[in-house]
């Protein structure tokens, strides 16, 4: 039996098109927790059925289910990803690699676009501009606050990450970065989505995100 190196956390919200592909793609000894956050399209037996580890959580949001995966983690390193087939896992170990090796503490997915229509324009301008915020911040190189990231599990645990929102990523890379963690970023390739964002796949979406992280920037900063 494979050895499990890396246990990848998938927040899941009726994604249950998407999990097949997404879940052949993880590379061996990668592990996926797929936390279900309230689906009604049988996403978490659709999991099951590809092997997956599911963690049910009640309380919606990207943050809390984000969490719960980490909380179910027992492997010595947690990557998420996001469980749409808009990032393919064969890259995860280009994330993984540096932070076995203790290179890095935080690697992150800067995310470049396939096709024209894989990040809508105003997500696209919006993660821009928080970008350019995080550098002048915390003088961090940064230029995607992408979902698709890695550290070891124990010290995702000492950061004692609070938000259960969309601010969830954002509170990670603050709070890395505030600890003097070696943050570092590399190119993912980012497909089109299948079916429709909760997120940065609709302006409503996109709003509620920039006021989480708003919000977030002026407590933890």
């Amino acid at each position: 039996m494979t050895q499990t190196r890396v246990d990848v956390v998938f927040p899941c919200l009726n994604e249950a098109g998407a999990l097949p592909w997404v879940l052949s793609r993880l590379p061996e000894g990668y592990r996926a927790i797929v936390v279900d956050n309230g689906s009604t399209d049988g996403s978490a037996e659709v999991a099951l059925a590809h092997g997956a580890l599911v963690v049910h959580e009640a309380r919606r949001g990207f943050g809390a289910a984000a969490h719960a995966g980490l909380l179910a983690s027992t492997a010595p390193i947690t990557a998420f990803c996001d469980a749409d087939a808009s990032m393919d896992p064969r890259f995860l170990p280009l994330l993984v690699d540096p932070v076995e090796a203790g290179t890095d503490d935080l690697m992150l997915g800067r995310r470049r676009p396939t096709t024209a229509g894989s990040w809508p324009l105003h997500a696209r301008i919006a993660n821009t501009t928080l970008s350019w915020r995080l550098r002048r911040t915390t003088g961090v190189s940064i230029h995607d606050l992408g979902p698709m990231r890695a550290a070891r599990r124990e010290a995702l645990l000492s950061l004692d990450l609070q938000d259960r929102r969309s601010g969830y990523p954002l509170e990670m890379f603050l709070r890395a970065a505030d600890a003097d963690w070696r943050i570092r970023e590399v190119d993912t390739p980012y497909s089109p989505r299948v079916g429709r964002s909760k997120v940065t796949g609709t302006i409503r979406g996109t709003i509620t995100a920039i006021h989480d992280m708003s919000k977030l920037l002026r407590e933890v900063r």
